[in-house]
């Protein structure tokens, strides 16, 4: 077998290499095999159709800085199934020894309208906002507009009479509302019942205890020998005293409307009547001598009158 030439078989090995194409035509032969156009790519990338078409010719003059256009050529490579590092290894690679103008003007259009904002969209929200400013400033002027209040010191100029103002200050206390609560200042008995019924309460109170009367109460009356040793409040007032110091009332009402008319009429206990002195017992074998003292201090009846004396008729004797 004959042997073949050296300098045939290097001449065999050149169109080997001339084979390796560019990225820009492994590009084009991707996208030709998808059915695509630059048009379809560029709406996929958002990538200006005029920087496709430079990279799929090596047009470098027309492109960006290598750092965009290898970033282009990456995108164009995922649209159409290639390696993105190998494509952008490559085009480093072809790049290296171009010069890009520094003075061009890279002027990046919109390659999908359908991507941008509608129209519409944005003449509404412009819209939403003057109405919105409009109205915030019809209501700052409203509250602009509206007339301040009259102080009630101008109002009131003539002050009311005294003697006019002394029946709304006895009427304020009996309008006072709340619970019922008495409060030892200092070691108290006191009694707490129904008027003419069954106690509710009874017992001594140290300093700073309290008793509530029941809100079920209908007819509540204190009774206490030191009244001025109880603190009793209504709601948030204070009620006057029921009775003067060291003295023992009873029956003094407890409800809200008597105990703030004050000062409370309390009742003192009467002091007891004198008694005549009974007469000391007697032994039983003196009863026949008390019955006639009773019958000797018993009032005599009235005598009778005394018949008129008859005189016996008289008779002559012959």
């Amino acid at each position: 077998m004959a042997k073949r030439d050296p300098e045939i078989e290097a001449a065999d090995e050149v169109p080997a290499e001339a084979q390796v194409s560019t990225v820009g035509e492994q590009l084009r032969v991707a996208r030709e095999a998808k059915k695509l156009s630059l048009e379809d790519v560029a709406a996929q990338t958002r990538i200006p159709q005029r920087h496709l078409a430079s990279i799929e010719t090596g047009d470098w003059e027309h492109l960006p800085a290598p750092t965009y256009t290898i970033g282009f050529a990456k995108n164009y490579a995922g649209v159409v199934g290639l390696d993105r590092n190998e494509i952008g290894n490559q085009l480093r690679e072809e790049m290296g020894g171009q010069r890009f103008a520094s003075t061009s003007n890279d002027i990046f259009e919109a390659a999908d309208p359908a991507r941008t904002m509608p129209k519409s969209l944005v003449i509404g929200a412009i819209l939403a906002v003057i109405v919105l400013i409009a109205l915030m400033s019809w209501l700052n002027r409203r509250a602009l507009e509206q007339p301040e209040p009259t102080p009630v010191a101008e109002t009131n100029t003539a002050a009311p009479a005294p003697a006019a103002q002394a029946p709304a200050a006895a009427s304020a206390p009996a309008q006072a509302q709340g619970p019922v609560v008495l409060t030892a200042n200092a070691p108290v008995w006191l009694q707490v019942s129904e008027k003419g019924g069954a106690s509710l309460f009874s017992g001594t109170l140290q300093p700073g205890q309290t008793y509530a009367v029941p809100a079920t109460a209908t007819a509540p009356v204190l009774k206490t020998g030191k009244p001025e040793a109880l603190k009793i409040n209504v709601g948030s007032a204070v009620a006057p005293p029921v009775g003067p110091p060291a003295t023992t009332v009873v029956n003094v009402s407890l409800l809200p409307a008597d105990l703030m008319k004050g000062p409370a009429a309390a009742t003192p206990t009467p002091a007891p009547a004198p008694t005549a002195a009974a007469p000391p017992p007697q032994p039983r074998g003196f009863a026949p001598q008390r019955r006639a003292r009773a019958r000797a201090a018993a009032p005599a009846p009235p005598l009778a009158a005394a018949p008129a004396a008859q005189t016996p008729p008289t008779t002559n004797s012959q």
